[in-house]
């Protein structure tokens, strides 16, 4: 008669178990690290903006050449992420990931003299709480997004054009509708991103490009968060 209580006993089934037990561990842990990068970033970003929001060297740079380079350095860290991620080591991408956290709370420092800080403090818990619940409805969804994904580039392209066009040529009421839909699109990317994360965790596992991978998924979730609140900002923000 067989001993079923025999630990030496293991069955298929045990196997698979254990084998899923892992994966669910190693994916918990990849998506911690995601979502700390990104969180650290953030609040990076926020210290930042508002340390040098107070400083005398806020004027000086908003009045030269430097600006330009408050504005498009960020751009470039992207690029160099997106074209040679590959080719750089795991500290170098953390080290430009900072850089570039720490240079995008350079350029927001300027919504402490367009908002009062009561709205921007309110409008970054109401972006938090939403960013929270897309990201959390991405993760756990089994619906896959995948074709969302098509449809949300697509309309950040639109946006673009529209912010482009209405810059030059400005329509009643149509800063509002950008904002809303600016506001739809990073809400909907937020859950989009989430997923392909996840997805990409097993696309990489037990890779030398994990660590890589959890900085580029944490900066697409902080150009989320970082978008939505802008958008929120600008039609919930209290001008000063």
């Amino acid at each position: 008669m067989a001993n079923w209580s025999d630990p030496r006993m293991t069955t298929q089934s045990d196997v698979m178990g254990a084998r899923g037990i892992a994966v669910d561990a190693g994916l918990r842990s990849y998506m911690l690290s995601v979502y700390n990068y990104m969180t650290s970033a953030v609040l990076l970003t926020a210290v930042v903006a508002f340390l040098f929001a107070q400083t005398s060297w806020f004027q000086m740079v908003i009045d030269s050449p430097l600006r330009l380079v408050v504005m498009f350095a960020p751009l470039a860290i992207v690029l160099a992420f997106n074209f040679g991620i590959n080719s750089m080591s795991t500290n170098m991408a953390q080290a430009l990931y900072w850089v570039y956290a720490f240079l995008v709370g350079l350029s927001l420092s300027t919504i402490f003299y367009v908002y009062n800080i009561g709205s921007i403090a309110t409008t970054f818990m109401a972006t938090s709480a939403a960013f929270a619940g897309l990201s959390l409805y991405g993760y756990t969804t089994k619906r896959d997004l995948g074709p969302w994904g098509t449809f949300l580039i697509m309309g950040l392209f639109g946006l673009f054009f529209a912010m482009l066009i209405n810059m030059f040529f400005p329509l009643p009421g149509a800063r509002l509708v950008i904002d809303v839909i600016g506001v739809l699109i990073f809400a909907g990317l937020t859950a989009y991103d989430t997923q392909k994360i996840k997805s990409i965790y097993f696309a990489v596992r037990g890779t030398d490009m994990m660590g890589k991978s959890a900085i580029l998924g944490a900066l697409r979730l902080y150009l989320d968060f970082i978008n939505m609140f802008l958008f929120l900002l600008r039609f919930m923000g209290g001008r000063r």
